[in-house]
């Protein structure tokens, strides 16, 4: 594997941990439209890094597809409206490591999230500076490996390299042809990858050594 020009990050299970402020903002939109449902971390963390049309199949299965977008839409801009304030937890080494990392690296973060939601999260940890980039599943509705050659095309990367920490991480990784690099202090499990990191101070030593 030839040394990377580039480092693009999944965000959920990656980068932070904000599941519980996912939780509340699907809940808020059940009680705001009546709907006789509640949802819970453990349902939802089994759901994450979904893109946005199958997440909605996995948790309202009984509606419409477009109702259940519907849905969905409103759970985003409830989740952009909480956000601000409730965040969510930063893995240890993560800010620090983004700083160094960015000193050598373009940086880039590339989430199956909504529209709206990654510069919040990005104000939230108050790391602009260290970001070259980032693009969203919402923005297109189209998958990461996808996304992926976006980031690379439009910024000229030679030798990209993404960070995630599940399977569909992995999948779509390879899909787009680029090595994966796995941290499994996140959401998922592989068995699929180059390299494999338990913390990201590891990470970000290993990088920074190269």
């Amino acid at each position: 594997m030839q040394k990377p020009d580039s480092l693009i990050f999944d965000m959920d299970g990656t980068l932070w941990d904000a599941v519980d402020t996912y939780t509340t903002s699907w809940n808020l939109t059940f009680e705001k439209l009546a709907i006789d449902r509640v949802i819970n971390r453990t349902e939802l963390l089994g759901l994450i890094g979904m893109e946005g049309s199958k997440l909605t199949k996995a948790i309202l299965p009984d509606f419409e597809d477009n109702i259940a977008q519907g849905i969905y839409m409103d759970v985003n801009e409830t989740r952009r409206q909480i956000l601000p304030q409730s965040g969510g937890n930063m893995y240890e080494g993560v800010i620090d490591g983004l700083k160094l990392l960015a000193t050598k690296y373009k940086v880039f973060v590339l989430s199956n999230c909504a529209v709206g939601i990654i510069p919040l999260f990005i104000a939230w940890a108050n790391i602009g500076d260290y970001v070259t980039d980032y693009i969203a599943y919402g923005e297109n509705n189209m998958p990461k490996n996808y996304n992926m050659h976006l980031l690379i095309e439009k910024h000229g990367l030679k030798a990209p390299v993404y960070v995630g920490d599940t399977q569909g991480d992995a999948e779509q990784t390879r899909l787009a042809g680029i090595p994966f690099i796995f941290v499994s202090y996140g959401f998922g499990k592989t068995n699929d990858y180059e390299h494999k990191f338990n913390d990201f101070p590891s990470l970000t030593s290993y990088y920074m050594g190269l």
